[in-house]
């Protein structure tokens, strides 16, 4: 009754309210500071949105903490904080003080579970993840450098990659052993949402 369909995911209509504020918010926002491309302003909602959005479904069924990497306008772990279960936490991680401005004022406007962490990723001490999230943050072997230090055991990293993908993951196997799925993105067809579990260093004891 009154659901919506987002990045196939069915969101109540107070939900679909939330995503179209946070919108709004950031084209006001982005005006001053840089939070998505200028390119962009115009297509948010396909660009931005539903392209965090469809995570979610890539998601293990029973996380409790999803941590985002660089989190920048909040895409994904802001919209992610949107539609996630008000019991999930979600912690994102943003350098920028300007930035981390910015979602301290999306996530107290729409009372969202969610906690910025304003530093560099090589300095952070939280919780481990069940989930690891990153979007054009860095290249693949960085980006599991990082999971590898804030996962769970048992958790997964989801890292939106575009048309190099295959030769990102083809360079980060040779440092790394991991397992993984290229998943289809719904807002590109040459992109893949690398599904990524038990990550260890080449060399390291399993």
């Amino acid at each position: 009754m009154g659901d919506e369909l987002i990045a196939g995911l069915s969101v109540s209509r107070e939900t679909s309210q939330d995503l179209q504020t946070f919108t709004k918010l950031t084209k006001k926002w982005t005006r001053r500071i840089n939070l998505v491309a200028p390119s962009t302003v115009d297509i948010i909602w396909d660009r931005h949105i539903r392209d965090s959005a469809q995570l979610l479904q890539k998601a293990p069924n029973q996380w409790q903490h999803w941590l985002d990497l660089g989190s920048g306008g909040g895409f994904p772990g802001l919209v992610i904080g949107i539609l996630a279960p008000r019991d999930c936490r979600v912690t994102l991680v943003e350098s920028d003080l300007r930035k981390c401005t910015f979602l301290r004022t999306v996530i107290r406007e729409l009372e969202l579970n969610v906690k910025v962490v304003n530093a560099r990723i090589e300095e952070l001490e939280v919780d481990p993840a069940d989930v690891v999230s990153a979007r054009a943050l860095a290249p693949l072997g960085q980006l599991l450098d990082y999971a590898a230090r804030s996962l769970d055991e048992r958790g997964i990293a989801l890292f939106p990659k575009g048309e190099t993908h295959a030769t990102e993951i083809l360079s980060a196997q040779k440092a790394w052993h991991f397992e993984y799925d290229a998943l289809p993105s719904i807002t590109n067809p040459n992109a893949r949402i690398l599904r990524i579990a038990r990550i260890r260093k080449r060399g390291s004891q399993p």
